[in-house]
């Protein structure tokens, strides 16, 4: 079973990019990385061990609810 979930990256002043997924609550997920590659690869064992954990408290794994879109304005 795989689903999709809204993931938000964010490069820090120290270069460092952060990675999250606010959708998945309580607590949403977070990781970072020293590169948008490394940060991706964190941000999804985050989720998987986020996932793994919720079935194994009985919990019910969400569904993702988000829909987005990237817009481009003139400026």
């Amino acid at each position: 079973m795989s689903n999709s979930y809204l993931v938000i990256y964010e490069r820090g002043e120290d270069g460092t990019v952060s990675a999250s997924a606010p959708e998945l609550q309580p607590g949403g997920v977070i990781s970072t990385g020293g590169s948008y590659e490394e940060a991706r690869k964190n941000i999804a064992e985050a989720i998987a061990l986020w996932l793994e954990e919720m079935r194994n408290s009985g919990q019910p794994v969400p569904v993702t609810a988000v829909r987005y879109e990237v817009l481009e304005v003139a400026s």
